[in-house]
């Protein structure tokens, strides 16, 4: 018999995780419509990272800022197996998350539903990392600005303080 190993847990949970999610959207979406699904699927995501940036202010004791956002949400995108890079600005009044593959994005691709990635990564990236950003302080805020589900090379989270002014690093 095969003893199973911590490392085994977490795989089992991130797929757990990530086929309840794809499942329950395509339920909604077979009841309901798309769009349905869509909207439904962005009130879930203005809670869930809620539930999760808290979790890891608690374990991180990062609480408020730039650096506290930064240490959190890469914990948060390497438990999901992104593949990023983070670049400040050099003042270190913006930082921009450079994600070069998504876990999510992937499986869309995979289940041969890559034609819905455009509609799903803008409205629910938009709506999850805002709320990320509301989670590290008020004045934070968050702009989407390259996005790989609508076909660019990568995708570009912008956090800053005040107003958001994307401008491309690649």
């Amino acid at each position: 018999m095969h003893e199973l190993s911590e490392r085994d847990a977490i795989a089992f949970f991130r797929r757990s995780y990530t086929a309840v999610d794809g499942l329950w959207f395509m339920k909604v979406e077979e009841r309901l419509g798309f769009e349905a699904a869509l909207e439904i699927d962005a009130a879930v995501w203005q809670v869930v990272p809620k539930i999760q940036a808290r979790a890891l202010q608690a374990m991180t004791g990062q609480q408020r800022g730039l650096d506290a956002l930064c240490a959190c949400l890469t914990a948060k995108l390497d438990w999901e197996s992104y593949r990023y890079e983070t670049v400040w600005r050099e003042d270190h009044s913006a930082l921009c998350i450079v994600i070069h593959e998504c876990p999510w994005r992937d499986l869309l691709r995979k289940s041969g539903r890559e034609h819905l990635a455009a509609a799903v990564g803008q409205r629910i990236c938009n709506t999850e990392y805002a709320v990320w950003a509301r989670e590290f302080g008020e004045a934070l805020h968050f702009e989407l600005g390259r996005c790989l589900c609508c076909g660019e090379g990568v995708c570009e989270l912008w956090f800053r303080h005040g107003k958001v002014y994307v401008i491309s690093i690649y």
